[in-house]
């Protein structure tokens, strides 16, 4: 469910406070809101926010021809992943930048009367989101404009419309013209709005691309086709299952989820110490990420860590967790009780009892005594380590989520010790 955002006197009271007004024409007239917030075919001075950084300034401005060239509305030798490439690099390294291009995206699509171009902007507001969140101060006001457009298409097609019968009444003699284009070219603007609104809402949380690689072409191309295939980390377990279907109809699991754990135990988890508690190498992980999400595993991987990690995430990043929100309180409730704790287990969905099951029998390996010499990780460490991502607490008051973070390790070390998992070798 969307909650609804900021309003738009809200938005527009926002803007007034954080534009940085520009001028035009030998007078130096200020430029509307209205106008600062419209599709612009030339330059600009400075930036679109209020800023006292030297670098912001000066980058901000190169970055505006940078969106233009991305959407196609100013010519350049690069193409179109390199533009992108260029502009996401800088705002992941440069912090001060990111409110900036997002603010320089709204404006470059809002009344622009050339569908393609619109598109486009929407896309690297798509791919940008991959890569790291606005700040807190903006994050409200490009929530309102993204969610303004999540059932908007007729009324965009309607006003391209009412936009390039004004202008060709205003240049009817005129001979240079933007080429216009309503024709839909590429994917409705409500299937960008929807991914962007969805996205926000995660990389508002975990803050976006980490580690210390810059973004890679690959990284560009992966986000964009996000759009249209939804990737196996922060989707549903349905949507993961559908998308198996013709790669793996037979399975009864997630591909990802088996293949990550059994990369686990192929190189060694069970006999490593701090499995699952001591992170892999960041950029590593990101490196797997991507190739999973093409339905691949490198045969290079020689640290459990890195497949563990990344296992670890996947259960962490679904849309809804393993064991969904409605059984929150009965498992919180029942976190001292074997029998009733197991019995919720029989209450789920089955596709998430199978997941939660597989889960609970792979971590019943690792629990064995004659594991835990080795990785120093027994049935307290592991449920600990693994509990944050299987239940969500909903809660905002601090003491009652640590009050629940202890309930839920202990609802899953019940599972871990009680829980007759020995059906799931007939599944594989």
């Amino acid at each position: 469910t969307l909650r609804k955002p900021i309003s738009q006197s809200s938005m527009a009271d926002w803007a007034s406070k954080n534009l940085n007004m520009h001028t035009q024409g030998i007078f130096r007239r200020r430029i509307s809101i209205s106008n600062m917030l419209s599709w612009n075919g030339g330059s600009i001075k400075k930036p679109m926010l209020i800023t006292s950084n030297r670098t912001i300034k000066k980058e901000a401005c190169e970055m505006f021809k940078l969106v233009q060239s991305y959407m196609g509305d100013r010519q350049t030798r690069m193409d179109r992943n390199h533009v992108a490439l260029v502009t996401v690099t800088k705002c992941w390294s440069m912090q001060g930048l990111r409110d900036e291009l997002y603010i320089q995206l709204i404006r470059q699509t809002t009344d622009n009367t050339c569908y393609r171009s619109l598109a486009w902007g929407w896309e690297l507001m798509a791919i940008s989101l991959a890569f790291f969140s606005p700040s807190p101060k903006f994050q409200s006001y490009l929530e309102g404009y993204i969610y303004r457009h999540l059932d908007s298409d007729e009324n965009i097609a309607q006003r391209i419309k009412e936009l390039v019968d004004l202008k060709n009444k205003k240049n009817s003699k005129s001979r240079k013209k933007r080429k216009q284009n309503t024709e839909d070219e590429g994917l409705p603007i409500s299937t960008y709005a929807k991914y962007c609104y969805r996205k926000l809402q995660k990389v508002a949380i975990t803050g976006g691309k980490k580690g210390l690689r810059k973004p890679t072409v690959e990284e560009i191309t992966h986000a964009r086709n996000a759009i249209v295939t939804p990737s196996l980390f922060g989707s549903s377990l349905e949507e993961i299952m559908l998308r198996q279907q013709d790669m793996y109809p037979g399975n009864k699991l997630p591909w990802v989820q088996t293949q990550l754990s059994q990369q686990v135990l192929a190189l060694g988890g069970e006999q490593t110490e701090g499995i699952f508690r001591i992170p892999g190498d960041i950029d590593e992980v990101n490196a797997l990420k991507l190739q999973v999400d093409q339905w691949r595993i490198p045969s290079s991987l020689s640290d459990p860590n890195i497949p563990a990690s990344l296992l670890k995430l996947w259960y962490r990043e679904l849309e809804e967790p393993v064991i969904p929100q409605q059984f929150y309180k009965e498992c919180i409730s029942n976190y001292e009780n074997p029998d009733a704790a197991v019995a919720v287990v029989q209450l789920l969905p089955e596709l998430n009892r199978l997941v939660l099951c597989y889960l609970i029998h792979f971590l019943q390996i690792f629990a064995q005594p004659s594991n835990v010499g080795r990785t120093k990780m027994d049935v307290n460490n592991l449920a600990m380590v693994m509990a944050p991502n299987c239940l969500r607490c909903q809660s905002d008051d601090p003491r009652i989520i640590f009050e629940n973070t202890r309930k839920e390790m202990s609802f899953l070390r019940m599972l871990i010790v009680h829980l007759d998992t020995s059906f799931i070798k007939g599944l594989l």
